[in-house]
């Protein structure tokens, strides 16, 4: 199956405790099937200006918003496979553009903004890299993801996403995946992924075990945890 670079679903977060998700799992294991990474950590750079524009939109709750990060799935060496993403969400829809390139590459656009290609894809992370005014990486973010999709729709997909740490310093995907942690280990971040209605089956389970949506966002948490500590430095002054 080839790499996917155009996504257009809904996107539905839960926090649920280590014990549902083994419950859970027990339930719909008859529905499900393995996602071919399998476990895997992911680690991502937010970029943003330096007032934190993006991320102080984005906890507004804005009806329409967007976030650009690069991506990798485990620490990346030079030849690696990168993600570079402009992820926007408009009315609960997400639509993601995504540019697989190699490692080296796609940090020689970030730092020196050469363009890797001519690509619509490439010219629409560009176009918000320039609209932003400023942009580059500030946080970096990396959790243990599990991932299924469903065996009768690929597009319905379940994550589930445990030990989130974040830094701001070392804003570098080859420098490793440690960070302060943002989620209590007893708990996961559930994602469901989907292009169409959830299934009977899947709603059903998620009734029987009392789990409903949430909100958590990664980033603005992260975010926010950095804010609260830099206030408090300041005699609390708000301070990014």
């Amino acid at each position: 199956m080839g790499i996917q670079t155009i996504f257009e679903r809904t996107e539905k977060k839960y926090i649920i405790t280590l014990k549902q998700r083994r419950e859970l799992l027990k339930i719909i294991s008859e529905h499900i099937k393995a996602d071919e990474y399998g476990e895997s950590t992911v680690c991502s750079l937010y970029f943003d200006t330096d007032d934190y524009r993006l991320i102080r939109s984005s906890i507004d709750k804005p009806i329409y918003k967007e976030k650009l990060r690069l991506r990798s799935y485990s620490t990346p060496k030079k030849d690696s496979n990168v993600f570079l993403e402009l992820k926007k969400k408009y009315k609960g829809v997400v639509y993601k553009r995504r540019r697989t390139l190699d490692y080296t590459t796609a940090m020689d656009y970030v730092n020196n903004g050469n363009l890797p290609d001519d690509s619509q894809i490439m010219r629409e992370i560009d176009w918000a890299m320039h609209f932003y005014n400023g942009l580059k990486p500030k946080m970096f973010i990396a959790y243990d993801r599990t991932a299924f999709y469903s065996k009768n729709d690929f597009n319905l997909r379940i994550t589930f996403d445990k030990n989130v740490r974040f830094r701001t310093d070392n804003l570098d995907l080859a420098k490793g995946s440690y960070g302060e942690r943002i989620l209590s280990p007893e708990l996961c971040i559930m994602e469901i992924k989907a292009l169409n209605a959830m299934p009977l089956w899947l709603t059903n389970a998620l009734n029987e075990l009392k789990i409903f949506p949430g909100s958590f966002s990664k980033y603005g948490t992260a975010y926010a945890t950095v804010s609260e500590r830099n206030s408090m430095k300041n005699g609390g002054q708000y301070c990014a």
